[in-house]
């Protein structure tokens, strides 16, 4: 049983749709292995097995009928506990929501659910989606399953702690600031952020309205294209969704890296990076060039102008979406949290305005002189060795506790405020044994030439196949 929880997504859905196995049987060894599991890493918040199990049924009884099934037919999946779904809790990882039940559904998991998939559980996640390490002061920090003590990255902890252990195949996590990548990293799982737009965010819990993003945490990077291919495209009840046809992302992953075009920052984001982290990142490389892919060095320009505009940004529209809450219950909010959404309602309109103004103009400036030169950049997702729970617990004020946990997201922030696609995948691991994620980001719309990298990248390595000690219990 516990065999089966450890099959890709694909791997999965295939073995459904092809009458190997049961849709009961992949979730009873989901069940089994979150069970063993979850006193341990804490990456749930909860769980709805009578409802699976009947959709689990109803699944199975599909496939002996023999009609057509989506891609993702019969696939247990849980996703990070901000995702509307009618009838069903939707915490947010925060106290003031521990009682929310939505009465709608959001678009992607109505779009998962037409293409087979069916949810159990909501994940653990930072209170809000407002931290980078894995902290919930509401429903208890999320802890890593290679190493305990360390942080599982965030926002998205849960999901990156649950994939990683072998308890669910694939989850949605969200990106605002890194919230996707910085959990793939910290857990050793593939997790990618679309180019802003590309999916709808119609009925998932805000954060920040120009930075937010939704999207898949997996095992590999076809899993992740399989999840994109269902979830992406536009949606008239997210007026913000993009037009662009949602091209067929595992099609393009063939292996082959012949000319694709790595730059290397010479001035930004790698250089900075702790030596076992960038050791990992500069082996991984060597991978990428081994399948065709040319490394070209490149300076990132305007990286001080996106870092405060972005940060502009979130925290003035995180301001406005928590400023009722913040008057009438800030007592309910973590202190970390209070500290980031206080400033926000301070900083004046004109820098809020100057900020999205200049998005449009920064990113046009910043594609022409990289993607110009390159078709991909390479970064760690996270440059530091990963820090411990305690190290990042800036409630608590241990000394450095503030530049460790604000460490960890500064690779991945820039791509929020551009609004460009990046991924992470695992390319190693520290001297604590704990995962180090590879960052690749590219122009708009660039999420097949993300997929085909990363998947060029798997086929000569086995970091992604992996599975902590605690999955073995």
């Amino acid at each position: 049983m516990s065999g089966l929880s450890d099959l890709s997504l694909v791997e999965a859905a295939d073995k459904v749709a092809s009458g190997e196995v049961t849709s009961a049987a992949l979730l009873e060894a989901c069940l089994a292995r979150l069970d063993a599991v979850n006193p341990a890493i804490n990456a749930v918040i909860w769980l709805d097995r009578a409802r699976a199990r009947a959709a689990a049924a109803d699944a199975d009884a599909a496939v002996k009928a023999g009609g057509k099934l989506g891609k993702l037919h019969g696939v247990p999946l849980a996703h990070k506990d901000m995702y509307y779904q009618a009838g069903l809790p939707a915490t947010c990882g925060s106290a003031i929501r521990r009682d929310f039940v939505p009465d709608y559904t959001c678009t992607v998991v109505e779009r998962m659910a037409a293409a087979g998939a069916y949810s159990f559980g909501g994940l653990n996640m930072a209170e809000f989606a407002q931290n980078p390490t894995g902290h919930n002061r509401a429903f208890g920090d999320c802890h890593n399953p290679w190493n305990l003590p360390h942080i599982t990255g965030g926002s998205s902890s849960g999901s990156g702690a649950a994939v990683a252990a072998g308890a669910v195949y694939a989850s949605l996590g969200s990106d605002t600031g890194g919230s996707i990548r910085l959990p793939a990293s910290a857990c050793g799982v593939t997790g990618l952020k679309p180019t802003q737009t590309r999916v709808s965010r119609y009925g998932v819990m805000p954060l920040s309205f120009s930075h937010d993003n939704v999207g898949p945490l997996a095992r590999t990077a076809r899993d992740c294209a399989r999840l994109l291919g269902v979830i992406a495209g536009h949606d008239p009840r997210d007026p913000t969704s993009a037009h662009n046809a949602v091209p067929d992302y595992e099609a393009a992953l063939d292996g082959d890296l012949r000319g694709v075009r790595i730059g290397v920052p010479t001035n930004a984001l790698l250089p900075s990076a702790d030596a076992p982290v960038r050791a990992a990142i500069e082996a991984a490389l060597r991978v990428l060039e081994g399948r065709g892919a040319v490394l070209v060095p490149i300076e990132l320009p305007y990286m001080a102008e996106i870092s405060a505009y972005g940060g502009i940004v979130s925290r003035v529209e995180g301001g406005a979406i928590h400023a009722r809450w913040m008057r009438e219950r800030a007592q309910d909010y973590a202190q970390h949290l209070s500290g980031r959404i206080y400033p926000g309602l301070a900083i004046p309109g004109t820098y809020y305005v100057e900020s999205l103004a200049r998005r449009g103009p920064v990113l046009r400036a910043f594609a022409a002189e990289v993607f110009g030169a390159v078709d991909l950049i390479a970064t760690p997702t996270i440059p530091t060795v990963l820090p411990t729970l305690a190290d990042t617990d800036i409630d608590n004020g241990p000394a450095g506790a503030e530049q460790r946990f604000l460490a960890v997201s500064i690779n991945t922030r820039p791509f929020n405020y551009l609004g460009l696609p990046a991924i992470s995948a695992p390319c190693g691991f520290d001297p604590n044994g704990c995962p180090i994620g590879l960052q690749l980001a590219g122009r708009p719309f660039a999420e097949a030439r993300l997929f085909q990298a990363v998947d060029a990248y798997q086929r000569d390595t086995a970091f992604h196949a992996m599975r902590p000690a605690v999955a073995a219990a």
